[in-house]
């Protein structure tokens, strides 16, 4: 079986299946026939109908219905049970989202997508509210410093600085994208949300683009519905 994390506040509904794959081996790209969605597919025993999105740091959201390339974007949302959404990840947040009568999303959400508001535009964009969320893997407060337009920029977005700043771990600041995120799941109204622990830079089995620069792959984050 293929290595993956998961949340057990999704684990819990019947027929949902989600995960975050954790297995350095297998690198995920924009393209559906991509053979690595075909072997996640069939380590998950489901049907290899992903949609996908050009990923490009915005607040672009994608309703879809059908699997393939959905445009530029960051977000996806649909209700057809049998698509499985799928984002692909290197540092920057994966979430997932559970609304009612089938509908879920899965937003990319990097410092820029935090700072254009890819989390509150895509729960505007849902037909439900959605009542239950996954903040996935993805680079932990520890390892990212980074410049004052990274906490300018998220900040200028609503997040106050004492929820995602912190500057006693080095000479410049260091930001918390799960904490920026998860702040802003709870300001669209979202209690149940679940952040999973992992680093991606400091977990071995993850892809990260900051460890490994140009031989970073993409790891994959994915949610649907079985037939």
């Amino acid at each position: 079986m293929l290595p993956l994390l998961r949340a057990d506040l999704l684990r819990a509904v019947d027929g949902l299946v989600h995960g975050f794959t954790a297995d350095r081996s297998l690198t995920f790209t924009a393209d559906a026939a991509d053979p690595a969605w075909a072997t996640l597919a069939a380590r998950e025993e489901i049907p290899p109908r992903f949609a996908l999105v050009r990923q490009v740091h915005g607040r672009a959201v994608h309703r879809v219905s059908a699997p393939g390339l959905a445009g530029d974007g960051d977000a996806l949302i649909t209700d057809e049970v049998g698509l499985f959404l799928a984002i692909r990840v290197a540092d920057c947040v994966p979430i997932l989202l559970l609304g009612e009568d089938h509908e879920i999303a899965a937003v990319h959400s990097g410092w820029r997508g935090t700072a254009a508001g890819i989390v509150p535009a895509t729960v505007a964009a849902m037909r439900t509210r959605p009542r239950a969320a996954v903040i996935g893997p993805c680079i932990s407060v520890e390892q990212y410093e980074v410049g004052e337009e990274v906490i300018s920029g998220v900040a200028a977005s609503g997040v106050p600085t004492d929820v995602f700043v912190r500057r006693d771990l080095g000479p410049r600041p260091h930001a918390d994208l799960k904490a920026a995120v998860a702040w802003q799941l709870h300001r669209c109204g979202i209690t149940a949300v679940s952040t999973l622990p992992h680093c991606s830079v400091s977990d071995p089995r993850l892809h990260s683009y900051r460890r490994d620069r140009g031989d970073s792959g993409r790891m994959a984050a994915f949610i649907g519905w079985r037939r």
